[in-house]
């Protein structure tokens, strides 16, 4: 059976959520389990666990892996709902599209490096968007050797049907951030992918120790 310290500790933290601004007349079990996750979230810092674990991190680098990371599963997710009408496009295949329409004519492993991507991932997107008819292979004109590749008719119409979605995906992702927000927010993400890029362009066979020194 629970004890009265359970119900004393459940009523202090509903109080809490009460104070807290977040509760409303109609709030729900499904806000109060909200809360509870953030507060529980918040107290998960990098200090927190390397005290507990008696290791050195640094908190601010460490903090902002853990958002990158969240912030990319968050992405994949939105990115589904926003494209939940095209399943052809959303696995990432509307990045090889779109860059397509971009820079006509690239072969196969620009467009993969375009995407920052290994290359059995990319080429697995780019068999099925030829699958699906969205991308047609023609060899290059000079060097029958290369394939290169083009939007296809079909491929074209879903990129204009998916504009909206993907502009509106783009709107959610970049969530209440004012104009300055979002200025400062593309500065800093443009700075962290030219490292990134390079890293990924010059430095393929080097381990995290090495690509550690580059900074």
């Amino acid at each position: 059976m629970m004890n009265t310290n359970f119900f004393i500790n459940l009523l202090l933290e509903v109080q809490e959520f009460e104070n807290s601004g977040r509760s409303k007349n109609d709030s729900t079990i499904e806000d109060f389990r909200n809360f509870l996750n953030d507060k529980f979230y918040k107290t998960q810092s990098p200090r927190f666990i390397s005290e507990s674990e008696q290791k050195k991190v640094n908190d601010l680098e460490n903090e902002i892996a853990k958002q990158v990371i969240l912030l990319s599963r968050f992405t994949k997710q939105m990115i589904r709902r926003g494209l939940q009408d095209f399943p052809e496009l959303y696995n990432e295949e509307f990045t090889y599209l779109y860059r397509i329409m971009d820079e006509p004519l690239l072969t196969k492993m620009q467009l993969v490096e375009k995407n920052a991507h290994e290359k059995q991932t990319g080429m697995e997107i780019i068999r099925r968007l030829v699958k699906n008819n969205l991308l047609e292979e023609i060899p290059d004109s000079k060097d029958k050797r290369v394939t290169r590749l083009k939007i296809s008719e079909l491929g074209k119409k879903y990129f204009d049907q998916s504009v909206e979605s993907v502009s509106i995906t783009s709107r959610v992702l970049s969530a209440k951030l004012d104009i300055e927000e979002k200025n400062n927010l593309l500065k800093t993400l443009k700075k962290l992918n030219e490292f990134h890029f390079n890293v990924y362009h010059q430095y393929k066979d080097s381990d995290i120790t090495e690509i550690n020194n580059l900074i």
